[in-house]
Order: structure tokens, then sequence, then C-alpha cells
């Protein structure tokens, strides 16, 4: 009899201990979740896109875990829940990573916007000393031409800054300082040849 007990113990401690692993651990799927979405709200996708993609990944590959365990008669969602922990580790990790990846971009922005300002200011001062012969009036209309496309990038560029969108704004100031250096470093060539000549 006693042997009976002690098996019927036995069998219902093992059922309870399997029924407790076989529950799709929702609480922390739905925090999972919601940390990722903050993060996305952040922007973490935009400024971190390789740790943000790899967070989303693992979420993929959780979620397939999941429907694959809950077709399973005794299913275990132990190492999910595990799973879902790293990823709510990663994601607080992202957050606080996106907001220091934000200020970098803000500081970078405000560089490369002086440094375009002061190369514009250089082209314009070479241009009025420029050779104005007849080939040389069309070539500094040209250059002209060129700067104020510059200028006009620049202006986009605060608007994006004004906008928040700090990424955008970069690359069109990276993209307009290698315009506008371009044009500084041909009127240098050109006006060096020209005192050469003389």
């Amino acid at each position: 009899m006693k042997n009976k007990i002690a098996l019927a113990f036995v069998m219902l401690s093992a059922v309870v201990l399997l029924s407790s692993c076989s529950k799709v651990p929702q609480a922390e799927l739905d925090a999972a979740k919601a940390a990722i979405e903050e993060a996305r709200t952040l922007q973490a996708d935009l400024y971190l896109p390789a740790e943000f993609n790899a967070i989303q990944d693992s979420m993929n590959s959780i979620n397939a875990a999941i429907e694959a365990n809950k077709g399973k008669m005794f299913a275990n969602f132990s190492e999910v829940k595990t799973k879902l922990a790293q990823v709510s580790e990663l994601t607080a990790a992202l957050k606080a990573n996106t907001e220091t990846r934000k200020a970098e971009v803000q500081a970078e922005v405000d560089a490369v916007m002086t440094e375009v300002n002061t190369l514009i200011s250089d082209a314009k001062t070479l241009v009025a000393s420029a050779p104005k012969g007849k080939e040389g009036k069309a070539a500094v209309d040209a250059i002209s031409t060129e700067i104020a496309a510059v200028e006009a990038s620049a202006a986009e560029a605060t608007t994006l800054v004004e906008q928040g969108k700090w990424i955008e704004a970069l690359d069109k100031l990276n993209a307009a300082k290698e315009k506008v250096t371009a044009v500084k470093t041909e009127l240098e060539t050109v006006i060096a040849k020209f005192t050469g000549k003389r």
C-alpha cells in the first residue's frame, strides 16, 4: 500500500512538473515584445540596425520554438524562458546604446555642418579670385552653380535636423562635404595653373 501511495505521489509530482513547463511563458513573451517595440520607438532600428536586427531574429527564433512546442504532448518551454530573458537583457542594453549613438550622431552632424559651411565660404573666396577669361567665365559659372547646389543640400540637412532626422541629415552633409571639397580642389588647381602661366 505504501508503495502505491509513493508511486502515485511521484507520478503526480511528475505531472505537475511537466505541466509547469508546458505552458507558454506569455508574461515573459509579452514583456520581450514590449521591450523590442520600445527600442523601435527610440529608433534603435535606424541608429543601431545590426543589433536591432539580431534581437529581432532571436525573437523570430523564439516564436518558431513556441509554435513547434505547442504541438507536442509534453511541451517544454524552459529553454524559451531562458531565451526570452536574454532578449529582454539585450533589448535593455540596446535602448541605452541607442541613446548614446544618437548623441554621437548629433555631435557628428554639428561638426560636419561647420566643416561644410567653412568649405563653402572658402570655395566662394576662391571663385572671386579665379581667372575670368572666355573659357574661365564658363567654368567659374559652372562651379558657382555647384557651390549653390551644395548650399541647398546644407539647408536641406538643417531642415532634416529640425525634424529629428539626424541620420539622413548626416548622410546629406557627408555628400555635400565630398562635393564641395572636390569643387575647392578644382578651383585651387585652376588658380595655380593660371598663376603659374602668368
